[in-house]
């Protein structure tokens, strides 16, 4: 546990971010006194300096004092504080964060939106390592990203819109996983009604789109396929005569699971005309498979990956997760020789998250995780096989309480970026979203600004209120010609 006092100031999330980049996964507790036990770090802003103090079992053990400026504004006592207590954390523990104090999810953002302030690329990599004490290497990265993402914001046309919807069921539920998202032999009882209340909100958005531009629709979940043949082509069915299927810029539909996928799915995701699919193996490790709760084996990824080259699909992404427990750079390698082997269109690599939501939050103290410096080793082993395979690094993104405190990011042969991960990052399109635990995100082109219309993430509360959530959305989503 990470105990903290403030004094003279209130600026609690400056402060919680900044242990955060150090004691990821840890208990922040503020006090009014340093804690005879553990560590405690006390901060105290004044007139002239802002002042931080490390104790540890009640007894100091580093100081550092940090001058303001003349007649400062709040906005720098704000940055003056973080900067504080992440230079402080950062002399004091030994650690250099490869993302420095850049905290949020979407560091390609920050660089664009630097670029749109008219900074070259050179500039803003000097920027976030001089500014935010960003790595080169990452700040490299976070432009290069940037740059992709560029062309395809880029793309985007006045009357473009997204659409999201959301299958919430899943064969079992993995180890790391917070969404929302129920096992379907415990559910089975409930899927219909599930599909019948999403098919009326399909339908409510067909209707209020019916004069915009789907730029793409993302069908993910839990994990679409997990639903049998019948109700698959039910919801596929739905989309394709509320939405205009043909003239969509990208369909997809996630596959996540191997184990869930047939000849008869593929075959009817391709009839109603789904050009994107991701297969997602999170390692090709037999014995990691098990302990995190995916019951199959690296031979049906495989298979499952050919039956889907089959059936005609030419853009397939895979995932993969670093640090996933008891995997070191062998087991990455593994992974990565069979993926190398399949060939995809894209691959995400994700860094394990501890999610409060997930088993292995529950499970913590019973697992050891990736240290830092194999995690970073993984990442440039990822980044390698990726370019072996002719990919690029097109989107990043990252999430409280990584492994290492590092990345996500998606990396994809020419031509095959998924726009859907880019404009649901980068918030610059409107995205309308069904389902559980949807949210639709509403884009205000006039003031750059996006606001979220949320539905219900209990199935129950979903399948009894979807009036309720429909009717969110006639109130809150624009009308016509606004």
């Amino acid at each position: 546990m990470m105990n903290y006092i403030m004094r003279g100031h209130e600026f609690t999330n400056e402060v919680q971010t900044a242990i955060q980049i150090f004691f990821q996964n840890e208990k922040y507790t503020r006090i009014d006194i340093p804690a005879e036990e553990g560590l405690t770090i006390e901060t105290l802003l004044i007139r002239t300096c802002f002042i931080v103090m490390l104790y540890e079992n009640g007894q100091n053990i580093f100081v550092r004092s940090f001058d303001k400026q003349k007649g400062t504004p709040e906005d720098f006592n704000r940055w003056l504080v973080k900067k504080g207590v992440y230079e402080t954390l950062k002399e004091a523990t030994g650690i250099r964060p490869a993302w420095g104090m850049l905290t949020g999810i979407r560091p390609a953002k920050k660089a664009n939106e630097l670029m749109d302030e008219g900074l070259k690329s050179d500039e803003v990599i000097t920027h976030l390592v001089e500014k935010f004490d960003v790595t080169r290497e990452k700040a490299e990265l976070t432009v290069e990203v940037a740059l992709a993402e560029r062309e395809i914001l880029g793309s985007i046309k006045k009357d473009d819109i997204g659409i999201y919807i959301g299958i919430p069921f899943c064969p079992t539920r993995c180890l790391y996983c917070s969404f929302a998202s129920y096992p379907l032999d415990k559910y089975e009882k409930k899927v219909d009604s599930y599909i019948d209340c999403l098919i009326k909100e399909i339908e409510y958005l067909g209707k209020y789109s019916k004069d915009k531009n789907i730029r793409n629709i993302y069908i993910g979940g839990g994990t679409p396929t997990s639903l049998n043949e019948e109700r698959l082509e039910r919801v596929l069915k739905a989309v394709e005569a509320n939405f205009d299927v043909k003239n969509v810029g990208e369909y997809t539909v996630e596959a996540g699971r191997p184990d869930t996928i047939t000849k008869e799915k593929l075959d009817i995701i391709k009839k109603y005309g789904a050009d994107r699919i991701s297969i997602n193996p999170q390692t090709m490790c037999e014995k990691t498979l098990s302990l995190i709760g995916r019951e199959h084996t690296p031979g049906q990824i495989k298979e499952a990956f050919a039956m889907a080259r089959e059936a005609g699909f030419e853009n397939i992404n895979m995932d993969i997760i670093l640090g996933l427990p008891g995997e070191t750079e062998n087991e990455l390698k593994i992974t990565l020789d069979e993926i190398k082997g399949l060939s995809p269109d894209s691959l995400t690599v994700h860094t394990l998250a501890v999610k409060r939501a997930s088993k292995l939050k529950e499970e913590l103290e019973n697992i050891e995780l990736t240290n830092a410096a194999v995690t970073e080793n993984m990442l440039k082993i990822s980044a390698e096989a990726a370019k072996e395979l002719g990919m690029k690094p097109y989107y990043m993104y990252r999430q409280k309480n990584m492994v290492g405190n590092f990345e996500n990011v998606g990396y994809c042969m020419p031509g095959k970026e998924c726009l859907y991960n880019v404009d649901i990052m980068e918030e610059k399109l409107t995205i309308l979203a069904a389902g559980a635990g949807a949210t639709t995100k509403v884009y205000e082109s006039e003031n750059n600004h996006i606001y979220r219309i949320y539905n219900v993430k209990s199935l129950d509360d979903y399948i009894t209120r979807i009036d309720e959530m429909i009717e969110r959305k006639i109130n809150d989503l624009p009308k016509e010609g606004k």
